[in-house]
């Protein structure tokens, strides 16, 4: 498909390209309101229509800005995706949005793509600490700013919000031990993600606290996925662990570990409690409902698009560390009487 071009406008009415380029710009000061009206009805019957990319080539912005999110699962990412837009929108920008399926080779081709698209800035909750650390360097030397949030990668110096993960792992798990849970099951994150470390490190100082059992062998690599909860339990109890109570990563392992419980006939919470971190309104589409952390993601969409655009406004402007409190949700999966 051939698309109208200024010159073809131009050729149409025996005029230079430079008058047809002002009247479609609506410069009344150098083109007669005659001419410009003839030429703007002309360029309407050819089907005329603007080359953005050529406008915003010469303006050296395409006013688009990147999103790039690891999972499409829960709600978490389509609440923070859905806020972010209409504060980039509300600013005069455009989004992109891209989906990385907790693979860092899928985020590196996203941000691959950003990156011959020009975009003005990206958010980003990334898969991994440092598997692409090279290609964020790159857009950080072009002057492309990038903010991190919900995970964050610690040795960049970026703008980042998060939640404050550690404090409210510690407190998740104290609730647990004031309920009577003595021997807690931490169904952990991959060790490559900065909040699956820093909740683990809040279930572990909780129960040194308490001098209660925090060996290795009550921590169980579970993922992020439905399936890796319910692959984390059935490990646990093949190995003939006793516990009473689990604390999770990530509501979607959460949902897998209940439903391996309950498949067993395990009762929830009178034999074992559960509860997660990062939770949303899936944690109340079951029963019993499920005790959770749960972030303010609208709040941390809002900061993040206004640290990215004060980043786009002046790169240079000091990167700013931003920590959310989050709040514990309890539910009738720790406590009896909720």
């Amino acid at each position: 498909m051939r698309y109208v071009t200024i010159k073809d406008i131009a050729a149409e009415l025996g005029i230079s390209k430079s008058t047809v380029s002002r009247a479609l710009n609506d410069d009344a000061h150098n083109v007669s309101s005659e001419t410009m009206k003839k030429i703007q009805e002309t360029a309407l019957r050819m089907g005329y229509r603007r080359n953005e990319m050529a406008v915003n080539l010469r303006a050296q912005s395409n006013h688009v800005i990147g999103i790039s999110v690891p999972e499409m699962t829960t709600p978490f990412c389509i609440r923070f995706i859905s806020a972010a837009q209409k504060h980039i929108l509300h600013n005069g920008y455009r989004v992109a949005i891209a989906f990385s399926d907790e693979s860092s080779e899928i985020e590196k081709l996203n941000l691959e793509t950003f990156n011959k698209s020009r975009v003005d800035g990206i958010l980003i909750n990334p898969c991994h600490n440092s598997a692409n650390l090279d290609i964020y360097n790159s857009f950080l030397n072009s002057r492309v700013p990038l903010v991190f949030f919900d995970r964050i990668i610690p040795d960049l110096d970026v703008s980042m919000v998060r939640s404050n993960d550690y404090i409210k792992s510690f407190f998740m798990v104290e609730h647990l031990i004031y309920n009577g849970q003595k021997r807690i099951l931490h169904l952990e994150g991959p060790s490559y993600i900065q909040n699956a470390i820093d909740r683990r490190k809040g279930w572990h100082d909780a129960l040194k606290k308490f001098n209660l059992p925090c060996g290795a062998e009550y921590s169980i690599s579970g993922g992020v996925l439905f399936e890796d909860g319910v692959h984390a339990i059935e490990v646990a109890l093949e190995r003939g662990l006793e516990f009473d109570s689990v604390f999770c990563f990530t509501e979607t392992q959460a949902l897998g570990a209940k439903r391996a419980l309950q498949e067993r006939g395990i009762r929830i919470p009178d034999d074992v409690a559960i509860c997660t971190m990062s939770g949303t309104v899936l944690s109340t589409l079951v029963y019993p409902q499920i005790t959770a952390v749960e972030q303010q993601i609208e709040e941390m969409a809002r900061i993040a698009t206004e640290l990215l655009l004060a980043k786009i406004e002046d790169f240079s402007s000091p990167s700013k560390s931003i920590v959310l409190d989050s709040k514990i949700i309890k539910r009738a999966s720790t406590v009896n009487n909720v």
